[in-house]
């Protein structure tokens, strides 16, 4: 049996200090986009990434994986979006089974009055706060860790 390798003091500072900014850092740009503009981060999120899918359509199975998502939440989130006029879902030409979610006009048109806005919370509740240096390295850092956790076969244990 493997031996438990325990945080140690810095380790375990560094890893609350993460969790708690990730969990503040969410929570105020949800807070801000629901205030400004009866959006949800996660609905957001969600637009922004069919902004940038080609043709601003995708697979909704492809559309979960990138939005880290279930199926199942990304299903309720497209239907949302669908009442909205947001989205919408379209047959897959190729699978007559799949289906894609498409970024409406309506929908590109919301994003873009909502996203000065939210940018303006990213850069005052995080970019605002570190220096240059410090933003290289968050990119860095992060950069590698998403890396190592998105390759084909990363585990969740061991490394």
């Amino acid at each position: 049996m493997e031996k438990t390798r325990w945080l140690d003091a810095e380790e375990q500072r560094a890893w609350r200090a993460y969790l708690d900014t990730t969990r503040l850092l969410i929570r105020a740009l949800d807070q801000q986009l629901q205030a400004d503009a009866d959006i949800s981060f996660a609905d957001y999120e969600t637009l922004v990434i069919l902004s940038e899918a080609p043709d601003r359509r995708m697979r909704m199975r492809d559309l979960a994986e990138a939005a880290l998502a279930t199926r199942s939440g990304t299903t309720r989130a497209v239907t949302r979006l669908e009442l909205l006029g947001w989205v919408r879902r379209v047959e897959c030409e190729d699978d007559r089974r799949g289906t894609h979610a498409e970024l409406t006009p309506a929908g590109a048109a919301k994003l873009a009055e909502t996203a000065p806005g939210h940018v303006e919370a990213v850069r005052t509740h995080l970019f605002d706060r570190l220096t240059g240096d410090q933003v290289r390295q968050l990119g860095g850092m992060f950069g590698r860790v998403s890396e190592s956790l998105s390759r084909p076969g990363a585990t969740v244990r061991g490394g």
